[in-house]
């Protein structure tokens, strides 16, 4: 039998969850049970079985530490720091996410004591290099959300345009002028105004959704040039 000579570094995954509560961005973050980092605050994560995929791995305990399942999952780094776990060598391959939050009920399992939605201004301290993956996550989002038009995993069905400039704000770290976002926004043809208003401190406002199949067709009509 062939015995490889070198020695391997373990893999984990960790997860960040970004989440929307109606008026500010929020991470999913446990709090840990176990050591390192005991009653610390960090990413879901898992060290990764020899029979699954880090795919797999990611959602099974995001599942078990927090119960969110049956979301996107998106790899977007591999951090490889040398001393970034005290146990021993390990590599973490980190994916993002996008969720409606009150779609999901979080319950704390497996070994994470809690698990809270943070807003991701208001951060504790973090476990690992846990605050590192979060800065990297928010550049990607960043980057993505000028060009995909992300806010809407986000939102739920119908939303109101105070919401969607306020994800562009906070993700984005600018003030736009109200009535021009809501022009910019509307002229883009895929934020449909519904039948539907909601008072916002006794005033009527619009609601919104966001039509995929004419985003997909702007889409196709780009490419086809």
């Amino acid at each position: 039998m062939y015995t490889y000579k070198y020695p391997h570094p373990a893999v984990t995954t960790d997860s960040v969850i970004f989440g929307f509560d109606g008026s500010s961005i929020n991470i999913l973050l446990i709090e840990r049970g176990l050591e390192p980092y005991k009653g610390s605050w960090a990413l879901p994560g898992v060290f990764l079985r020899m029979d699954e995929t880090v795919e797999e791995g990611a959602k099974r305990e995001l599942c078990e530490e927090t119960n969110i399942k049956d979301v996107y999952l998106e790899q977007f780094h591999v951090f490889s720091g040398v001393d970034r776990d005290p146990r021993e060598r390990v590599q973490t391959i980190a994916f993002l996410a996008f969720v409606r939050q009150e779609k999901y009920e979080v319950i704390a399992g497996d070994d994470a004591a809690q698990a809270q939605w943070f807003p991701i201004s208001e951060l504790p301290e973090l476990a690992f290099d846990h605050k590192e993956i979060i800065r990297v996550a928010l550049e990607k989002l960043r980057w993505k959300i000028t060009y995909e038009p992300l806010a809407f995993r986000l939102l739920n069905k119908t939303f109101t345009m105070t919401q969607v400039q306020t994800i562009y704000e906070v993700v984005l770290g600018q003030t736009f002028d109200r009535r021009n976002f809501h022009k910019k926004m509307t002229a883009l043809g895929y934020i449909v105004p519904t039948d539907k208003q909601v008072r916002n401190n006794g005033r009527p406002g619009t609601l919104y959704t966001f039509d995929e199949e004419k985003y997909r067709e702007q889409i196709e009509n780009r490419n086809a040039f």
